[in-house]
């Protein structure tokens, strides 16, 4: 007997520059305890992943596969930012034997999640202040902050759900005083461009960390989580400041998203970087960072900024952009 039933369920994968996880659909339902989580250091590529997985779940039958890859993605070839990976439909297909196949960027796919994630775990760090609801077509944006840092708006339209990639996490940092100029410098002198994802990520809380120390005579280094340790403790100002400084840039290059999206469905910052960084935003003053434009700054309050709790967002957009495709 088998442990599935055949041409049934869809596959999809959610491919970081760390981890890659893989679960089972049915439809846009997420099948929780079909979830299996790969270190990519272990395998030479996705195809390998994915076939260890359905060999795992009993040599699954899929309908379909949906896989978010963790950089840009071209005439349905995804190429991974972080990672020596490449994964085309053809090589999904031969890996999968699904009917369906999909490549989506990963914000995309966490766009697709919108409207599909429980409420529970959905956290506003900076509600908008303004009488006027959205409308149900009003535009919403993802930004993720994680290995990597990314955004996609998200449109509703007449034949559907469009979520527009993006690799803006490739685009310059913004600069408004003295110490951002030091640090974009520094970023440049290692680096040789100073983009937004050099800061706005987990290594990039590990180099302002390491910035600090040189500005200070005292270089020292700490890996993200236990900057955030340090934090959580208030054993380590350096790590304070450095916190500090990251909640500031992030709260200005997401006002910067907003304003060229215009996202009056709210904005969802999504990613292990953003959970991590959750619990701080308000003592580091995210909103103000985030509403300082200027004389825009009382426009700022159209915007309502959420945290996605949910680990497992971009699974959940993967079955619900494939049931999509197919219904």
């Amino acid at each position: 007997m088998t442990k599935h039933p055949k041409n049934a369920l869809s596959l999809v994968a959610d491919i970081g520059g760390t981890n890659t996880r893989v679960a089972l659909a049915n439809g846009k339902d997420l099948l929780p305890d079909t979830i299996r989580r790969y270190r990519n250091s272990g395998y030479p590529g996705l195809e390998t992943v994915l076939r260890t997985y359905i060999s795992e779940e009993g040599d699954v039958d899929c309908l379909g596969a949906c896989v978010a890859v963790a950089g840009p993605v071209r005439d349905g070839v995804g190429t991974m930012t972080n990672l020596d990976w490449t994964i085309d439909k053809e090589t999904l297909r031969r890996a999968t034997s699904a009917e369906n196949v999909s490549i989506l960027n990963d914000l995309q796919a966490q766009g697709h999640a919108l409207g599909y994630i429980s409420d529970d775990n959905i956290t506003c760090v900076a509600p908008a202040h303004t009488a006027e609801a959205p409308s149900p077509n009003a535009v919403r944006l993802v930004v993720g902050v994680g290995t990597g840092f990314n955004a996609a708006p998200v449109f509703e339209t007449h034949t559907g759900r469009f979520v527009a990639p993006s690799e803006c996490g490739h685009a310059n940092l913004p600069i408004r005083n003295e110490l951002e100029l030091a640090l974009c410098q520094f970023i440049e002198n290692a680096h040789g461009f100073p983009s937004i994802e050099d800061v706005l990520s987990g290594r990039g809380l590990e180099q302002v960390y390491r910035f600090l120390g040189i500005q200070a005579n005292d270089p020292r280094e700490k890996f993200a989580a236990d900057i955030m340790a340090s934090v959580e403790a208030k054993n380590d100002p350096r790590a304070d400041e450095t916190v500090a400084i990251f909640i500031k840039i992030l709260g200005t290059v997401a006002g910067n998203l907003a304003l060229i999206q215009l996202p009056f469905g709210g904005i969802y910052l999504v990613g292990g970087v953003a959970r991590a960084m959750a619990p701080h935003l308000e003592r580091f003053e995210f909103a103000h960072a985030f509403r300082d434009k200027g004389r825009f700054t009382g426009f700022m309050q159209n915007f309502s900024v959420s945290v996605v709790e949910d680990d497992y967002a971009a699974l959940t957009g993967c079955a619900s952009h494939l049931h999509s495709l197919t219904s």
